[in-house]
């Protein structure tokens, strides 16, 4: 007869970080849900978001978008994310370049680092770390409505201005500023 010692039970693994696919089909999947969608309440004024449980840890938020907001000039530092327009049209216009990502306060962009996308209810978007972007509903009467999700959690928003091809970081928002 022979004796064997318990095999030691191995440590739960940590679940994998979302990938940009993954919060991008989550976004999607939010985004076609008409129940939550018009949940929302939305403001003639100023943006509203409601934070949702997001995949693998990550944050997601549904926001409502008034005729004519935006966001202005920001990237998400270490967070990667995706966003998926649910209602209305969003447009995003966005830096094509890596930016350093500390120590400046102006840079002089390059003539060719701008795109623009448009983005009609079902159609949306994955970026990587330190994505400039700004996203406008340019309606002049149609709520928008759209589901953003980023992991990981969102440490700082960076806000910057536009003057040209010039961008200059005007501020860093931590979490506390926003939630």
């Amino acid at each position: 007869m022979s004796v064997s010692s318990p095999v030691p039970a191995s440590p739960a693994a940590a679940p994998a970080a979302p990938t940009q696919a993954e919060l991008l089909d989550f976004a999607r999947r939010t985004a076609a849900d008409a129940a939550l969608i018009a949940s929302l309440p939305l403001d003639p004024e100023g943006r509203t978001w409601v934070r949702l449980e997001g995949p693998g840890g990550s944050e997601a938020w549904l926001i409502g978008w008034p005729p004519g907001t935006g966001t202005g000039w920001h990237d998400h530092a270490e967070s990667v994310g995706a966003f998926v327009t649910a209602a209305g049209e969003l447009k995003e216009n966005a830096l094509a370049a890596r930016l350093p990502t500390d120590g400046w306060k102006t840079l002089e962009l390059a003539d060719d680092v701008d795109r623009e996308r448009r983005l009609p209810a079902g159609k949306g978007r994955a970026f990587g770390r330190h994505h400039v972007h700004e996203v406008l509903n340019e309606s002049p009467d149609r709520h928008a409505v759209s589901v953003h999700a980023y992991y990981p959690p969102l440490p700082q928003i960076r806000r910057y201005s536009r003057g040209g091809q010039t961008l200059r970081l005007e501020q860093v928002e931590r979490p506390e500023d926003w939630q």
